[in-house]
């Protein structure tokens, strides 16, 4: 790299942030930190129209939840600010007032009524209307008007909108650092608005003078942007400046593979679109978001990074460390890279073994409490016996949920899957599944289960090897199938044929408990 490098993401803060806008967030930042350079947060109001209120803080507080904080923009080392466009206006008109000087850009003065005429008008003849070389001079513009027919024009205040003035019979050779070489034939291009006369520049050329203005080097783009891959560097051009090196990421596209990725796909199948969870401040509409839908971040970051991008390698699992290092744009795809919402469900699983047990048992004793009132609850009206048998650890400290995650979360992917995975070791069975009963009961199982609580009974030092050595040795030594009493006291336990293993969970209720709950399966044969 000859320069320092700096790259920026500019989302415009007109709702929330896709998952595509955090993808291009993501490889911008593994870029930046991978040559050691800066992460610039820029802020692309100049669409006043279409500005959601709470949007800017909502795109903040998205890049800081992944793990990708911004190093500059909005009130944050503020060296080439202001980082919002709208707060920037003052700084366009000199910019276009310099490309009309230099022959690159013209008044247009033609009415929404007349463009409208022309688009219809070639419509009924089979032909698309573009606004430039061919047809500008038979339109009202500073072009096709005297000097002093163009002064009046706007000393009157009428309104007008500067366009760049693309050339005529030339071939461009632009360059892009993803899709190689690209050549355009300039006599496609259109004469793009640049600046309106209510005194706002369009994207264009403030995206330009901005990423000039702020030394961007590389700019790291979503492929909907290259269509404006021309106009951009014929404005660089144009103003004598060197232009960054380009990068137009490939779309995000349906699970389907076909079309690109959109709310409605999520809607239709389930999955969040955007990072956090997004209140419509219009509409009172309240979208998913990955992190209140119980992802990690480390897991959506990991999953992000292969939607177009590939290491080499056979190797899957990244951190944030490691992605970066590895990361380079020339192993960035071309091709549309396809959503697949069980794909980010494997690396929250993987990313759900690295948690720290505390970390999630914190979490998880909100749902244990929540779940423990309304069974409680339930218990209370029916005054049913079983239901109300509760684990002796009434209080459900920490640590004992801690431990209980530690023996379930190998199975779990969210948090949430928690409580199905271990709810008898906060609660008694409330019911027996049908068919682990058919498959348990036989009838001598009340004989084998009552023997089966004294030998637990009679364990004085209550650990879980020792009350496993002692029911083991029963079996063993009386030449009994371990499916005979296995089963019926993980039934008694558990409810169901499921769960870890039965001398852990035994150990974990207490003898107490686990002696109240095999009488109430007795009870029940």
């Amino acid at each position: 790299m000859t320069k320092p490098v700096r790259v920026r993401f500019a989302p415009s803060p007109t709702g929330p942030l896709h998952i595509g806008g955090v993808r291009t967030a993501l490889f911008n930042y593994l870029f930046a930190k991978k040559h050691k350079g800066t992460f610039v947060l820029r802020i692309e109001d100049t669409d006043q129209n279409r500005y959601v209120e709470g949007a800017e803080d909502y795109i903040v507080e998205s890049l800081n939840w992944c793990g990708i904080p911004f190093d500059e923009g909005p009130g944050k080392n503020e060296k080439f600010g202001p980082y919002r466009q709208s707060e920037r206006k003052h700084l366009y008109k000199q910019y276009a007032d310099e490309l009309i000087e230099k022959g690159h850009a013209y008044y247009a003065f033609d009415t929404s009524e007349t463009l409208d005429f022309h688009r219809k008008d070639h419509e009924a003849n089979g032909k698309t209307f573009i606004y430039n070389w061919h047809n500008r001079l038979k339109l009202s513009n500073s072009l096709s008007l005297t000097e002093d027919e163009t002064k009046a024009k706007l000393d009157a205040g009428e309104d007008y909108v500067i366009r760049f003035k693309s050339p005529q019979d030339e071939t461009l050779h632009l360059k892009d650092s993803i899709r190689g070489d690209i050549k355009i034939d300039t006599n496609v291009l259109d004469d793009k608005v640049l600046f309106k006369s209510d005194g706002m520049p369009t994207y264009h050329l403030a995206n330009i003078v901005d990423d000039h203005l702020m030394e961007i080097s590389h700019v790291i783009r979503g492929e909907e942007w290259l269509p404006s891959l021309a106009l951009h560097y014929q404005l660089y051009a144009a103003f004598g400046w060197d232009a960054p090196e380009f990068a137009h990421l490939p779309l995000i596209l349906k699970p389907t593979g076909k079309g690109k990725l959109s709310k409605r796909d999520g809607d239709k199948l389930g999955f969040p679109v955007f990072p956090l969870e997004w209140s419509d401040p219009k509409t009172a509409d309240v979208s998913k978001g990955y992190k209140e839908e119980g992802y990690f971040a480390d897991a959506m970051i990991n999953f992000l990074s292969f939607l177009g991008w590939n290491p080499g390698t056979e190797q899957e699992i990244f951190n944030l460390d490691e992605l970066i290092t590895a990361f380079e744009l020339e192993r960035v795809n071309k091709a549309g890279a396809r959503f697949d919402p069980d794909k980010i469900k494997w690396f929250n699983h993987h990313y759900m073994q690295e948690q720290d047990d505390n970390g999630l048992a914190t979490q998880f004793k909100t749902i244990v409490d929540k779940k423990r009132d309304v069974i409680q609850s339930a218990s209370e009206e029916s005054q049913d016996e079983i239901a109300t048998s509760q684990t002796p650890r009434n209080d459900i400290d920490i640590n004992y949920i801690e431990m209980v995650v530690a023996l379930v979360k190998e199975r779990a992917t969210f948090v949430s899957d928690f409580w199905d995975l271990s709810h008898f070791f906060f609660t008694a069975p409330l019911s027996y599944d049908e068919k682990a009963t058919k498959k348990s009961i036989k009838d001598d199982t009340a004989d084998v289960l009552t023997k089966v609580k004294d030998l637990i009974n009679s364990v004085d030092d209550f650990t879980s090897e020792n009350v496993q050595n002692t029911v083991k040795e029963w079996i063993t030594s009386n030449e009994i199938s371990f499916g005979k009493v296995m089963m019926p006291l993980r039934l008694a336990l558990v409810g169901a044929l499921q769960g870890p293993d039965v001398f852990d969970i035994i150990y974990m209720i207490g003898k107490v408990e686990t002696l109240k709950r095999i009488d109430g399966l007795i009870a029940s044969i």
